[in-house]
């Protein structure tokens, strides 16, 4: 399967996915609207969510992709025995840490939240909830490792679809169970737990389906195989790398908390918004590149490998910077379309609509990065990612110190944005400098038409929302009125891409 086919169905699922997340959000929106409940609720489903990145979804696929790659490509017949003996390891280690976890929980509350200590009704909340939902990460962890399998043997839509089953839940357990509760917001808990349990069946079933049996092997013998130790070493490097990005979002989560009630949700709903274009091609891509790029290093075949990562830059950046000034124009009106109600006002609306206007400059660098810092991971160089991660955690809490006292929440959000562009920008110079990545012809003339076609957009997304205010009409004219206007400022884009040469076969050999 091509790169783009791949990314297309990654990307094509990733909406679904996407989608059924941004029906989930607008049910709770409308359920339980912005309030010290909610913020309780997002504090305890981060916690799980943050270890399932460091562990899991970050440092181990960073580290066991690569390496499952050459055992595939080396001894073919020891693939099951590695896949086995990397299961056991990491079985055993997120059940340790789920115990942990809902031991811990009050600790782990305070750090991430301390500012929650001030309400201590909502801090008891997030403790039970996170004593409640920390098991996810086990099933999430185990998700990851399937995901992982199925990705480097080119079965790409299962592990893109799981998402989905997740979302399912949630909407299930908010439409039919909270209005039942004495406490509503436990409908979002049991939601989790179930849609763990979901994403893991599916994935393991596919793996059945594919021929590979997944099971238990001797500790000893797993933690003695020289691959998992490989895998184990890799991960050292990665933990620091994944760390330090959820470091980040630990201590913005922290200065959320003692910022006004329905902070936390507010910066929730719009990470939401930055999300969606951002998994529909940079994670999408990135998900269908590190397989490729891997096998191609493995090989020895550079010329693949450049031509593979440029490729990817190219259709990245033929979408990253419309959908940067895309979001930051249209903030307030996806905002109120999807999110406001009963419940959820327009003062809800207001401020998580300047949070989305500050995570719309990441764009930019997050897009890219989930291209760029595969090719490091495919050579199995994780360091360097590391180094450059640790320093942009410097440059967001710096930024903090100014963008916050300036605009609260909304400061969150754009410090996050400029440490992701500093972030991929400093490991595109090391590629560069390191001769690992050399651009391939007609970058001048592609960033030429981009520039144009982004400037001429945006007027038009300007201009036409001139005279509109969004929370005082009703919502059907809202949905139309956004649907109307992101399809006209898509057709707009593409439009004078095309009056300037380009054509959508170029996706197939890059923009």
């Amino acid at each position: 399967m091509s790169l783009l086919k791949s990314a297309a169905t990654v990307s094509g699922l990733t909406l679904v996915s996407r989608v059924t997340g941004v029906i989930r959000d607008m049910l709770i929106a409308r359920y339980f609207g912005a309030s010290a409940e909610t913020d309780a609720f997002y504090v305890a489903f981060r916690l799980p969510n943050m270890l399932r990145r460091l562990f899991a979804e970050g440092a181990f696929q960073q580290a066991f992709v690569p390496m499952l790659a050459d055992v595939r490509e080396t001894d073919p017949e020891g693939s099951q025995r590695f896949i086995n003996h990397v299961f056991t390891v990491l079985a055993l280690a997120v059940f340790a840490a789920s115990l942990l976890g809902v031991l811990a929980a009050p600790v782990l509350v305070w750090l991430i939240a301390g500012g929650l200590a001030d309400n201590p009704a909502a801090f008891d909340l997030a403790t039970n909830l996170t004593r409640f939902m920390f098991p996810y990460i086990a099933f999430m962890s185990l998700v990851a490792f399937a995901a992982a399998v199925l990705n480097t043997w080119k079965r790409f839509a299962i592990p893109a679809f799981t998402p989905v089953l997740l979302n399912l839940s949630f909407i299930a357990f908010t439409v039919f169970l909270a209005p039942y509760l004495e406490e509503p917001i436990w409908a979002l808990a049991i939601a989790v737990i179930v849609g763990g349990v979901l994403q893991l069946g599916t994935q393991f079933i596919a793996l059945r389906r594919l021929g590979i049996r997944v099971r238990p092997s001797n500790v000893k013998e797993s933690t003695g195989d020289s691959n998992v130790r490989r895998v184990m070493k890799l991960m050292v490097p990665a933990l620091f790398g994944v760390g330090v990005a959820q470091l980040s979002i630990l201590i913005n989560t922290n200065i959320a908390s003692r910022l006004s009630s329905g902070a936390v949700t507010w910066l929730n709903f719009s990470d939401r918004l930055m999300e969606f274009p951002t998994a529909l091609l940079g994670v999408a891509l990135g998900t269908v590149l590190l397989p490729g790029l891997s096998s191609a290093f493995a090989k020895g075949d550079l010329t693949r490998y450049n031509a593979l990562l440029d490729r990817g830059l190219r259709l990245v950046f033929l979408v990253a910077i419309p959908a940067s000034v895309g979001l930051w124009l249209t903030s307030e009106a996806l905002v109120s379309f999807l999110f406001q109600g009963k419940n959820f006002t327009p003062s809800d609306v207001q401020q998580t609509a300047t949070a989305v206007v500050g995570y719309s400059v990441g764009l930019i660098g997050l897009i890219p990065l989930k291209i760029v810092a595969p090719a490091f991971y495919a050579r199995k160089d994780i360091r360097t990612p590391v180094k450059v991660a640790a320093a942009s955690l410097v440059v967001v809490q710096l930024i903090n110190l100014v963008s916050v006292p300036l605009f609260s929440h909304a400061g969150l959000a754009l410090s996050v944005g400029l440490g992701s562009v500093f972030n991929t920008a400093t490991l595109l110079v090391i590629l560069r400098r390191r001769a690992i990545y050399k651009p391939l012809p007609g970058w001048t003339f592609a960033i030429c038409r981009v520039a144009v076609a982004t400037i001429l957009m945006g007027a038009a997304l300007w201009y036409g929302q001139t005279f509109v205010s969004w929370t005082e009409i009703a919502w059907s004219l809202r949905a139309a009125g956004v649907l109307g206007m992101v399809a006209a400022a898509a057709v707009l884009y593409f439009g004078v891409l095309m009056i300037f040469g380009w054509r959508p076969s170029e996706l197939r050999r890059g923009a």
